[in-house]
């Protein structure tokens, strides 16, 4: 049965409204469409203690994501631990820090697991039987994944020079992995092209208005694991930009179907030096993205040179009061080992990212230190191993030696590497 929560798809530019069907820009400005939502109607049936009630997944906010009927693909997606991390925030010389944990998400150990969740739910009820997307990895793994779990068949299409785990955590599902000689965006240019020619439900292409929805559910969550508050100073990785607008997009309808009180917050979003285009912009002082067509970063979830939310992006951080920063490889790997250190969490380069952006915004007295913040993690180290794995120690070597672990120890008390 169609439900009455989620109304059409409406343009972010000039606010036509369209079907709910499988297109993505305005055919009278080329502006991106969008779902949108009767928010009265679900301010007068949604409820914190209705919410509650219901399983632990990003489900439990359906009324606020766009497909008709129950969900179909993803179940048991979402509701990834936030953590009060109390190292991490000694060591960054703050009050009050907390890690969005989806390193931990299901299936694929990523916060794409959201999006996808929903763009196949939304593509089941649209009738296609193949899908697909462009992917810097984690889109792909996903996609893989959770096409294999409901019976659809797909393809992935990613940079060939991708993380070797990445195209493993692919290619493992079964799905029809396609490696192109090129950045993403030239990846993405050519699924544009496949999905006119071939009709196929791209997530990030045709299905886009239904699959960026997915990433507010990371908002709900932050929210409603911090007692129904809104945090003051929420740090987000940035690719496209869509994860950071729709995190902004969550805390905006929480508040307009009456689940938190109004309270100001300020988003602020991290990318690599090695391919930052909205960073640049917003300190720059424009909302204009100059493409960089030679992304040149460890951090490959985040290599997008040509973002196709950038200018959404600098505009909620201007709005919002938050601000933008990037850092080097080097540094992020020390944001890599610095939450590993503190906070036992594994994040890939996009963690690294985040953490280390974090870390000088604070430093540059953008974000209080004695404010709430909340560091989104998006995906698992695992996934990227390879990008940290120079930088730690080889393990010891001893023999199966009491002695031996002995000398080992007493070497290391007084603060002199091992001879054994």
């Amino acid at each position: 049965m169609a439900t009455e929560f989620f109304s059409h798809l409406k343009c972010r530019e000039c606010g036509r409204l369209y079907p709910k069907k499988a297109i993505h820009v305005c055919e009278f400005d080329f502006g991106p469409l969008e779902a949108d939502y009767d928010y009265n109607l679900i301010r007068s049936q949604i409820s914190r203690a209705r919410i509650e009630s219901r399983p632990q997944s990003m489900w439990r906010y359906r009324e606020l994501l766009p497909i008709d009927g129950d969900p179909t693909v993803g179940l048991q997606v979402g509701f990834t631990p936030l953590v009060k991390a109390r190292q991490l925030a000694q060591a960054l010389g703050v009050k009050e820090l907390y890690v969005k944990n989806d390193t931990v998400n299901y299936p694929t150990l990523s916060f794409k697991d959201r999006v996808v969740s929903v763009a196949l739910s939304r593509a089941r009820e649209l009738g296609f039987k193949i899908v697909a997307c462009a992917s810097t990895g984690n889109l792909a793994n996903s996609v893989a994944a959770n096409a294999a779990a409901s019976g659809l068949k797909s393809y992935v299409l990613i940079p060939a020079d991708l993380e070797a785990s990445k195209v493993l955590n692919s290619l493992v599902y079964g799905t029809n992995v396609i490696g192109i000689h090129g950045a993403y965006d030239q990846v993405n240019r050519l699924c544009s092209e496949i999905a006119g020619k071939y009709g196929w439900g791209f997530v990030n292409v045709n299905l886009r208005p239904y699959y960026a929805e997915g990433s507010k559910t990371m908002g709900y969550e932050i929210i409603e694991q911090l007692g129904w508050k809104i945090p003051a100073h929420t740090v987000v990785p940035m690719a496209s930009g869509s994860l950071l607008t729709k995190i902004c997009k969550s805390y905006q309808e929480a508040v307009r179907v009456g689940l938190v009180e109004e309270s100001h917050f300020s988003i602020h979003g991290a990318q690599a030096t090695g391919c930052n285009p909205i960073a640049l912009a917003h300190k720059a002082g424009t909302d204009l993205i100059k493409p960089q067509p030679k992304p040149n970063t460890i951090a490959k979830s985040l290599a997008i040179g040509t973002p196709a939310d950038g200018y959404y992006a600098v505009n909620v951080m201007r709005k919002t009061g938050g601000s933008a920063e990037d850092v080097s490889d080097a540094e992020i790997i020390e944001g890599i080992k610095l939450l590993a250190e503190t906070e036992g969490i594994f994040a890939e380069t996009a963690g690294g990212v985040t953490t280390a952006c974090a870390r000088k915004l604070i430093e540059a007295g953008k974000i209080p230190r004695d404010e709430p913040i909340v560091l989104c993690i998006t995906g698992n180290g695992l996934k990227t191993a390879e990008a940290v794995q120079p930088h730690l120690p080889s393990p010891r070597l001893i023999k199966p030696s009491l002695r031996e672990f002995d000398q080992l120890v007493a070497a290391e008390l007084q603060g002199s590497p091992a001879t054994v």
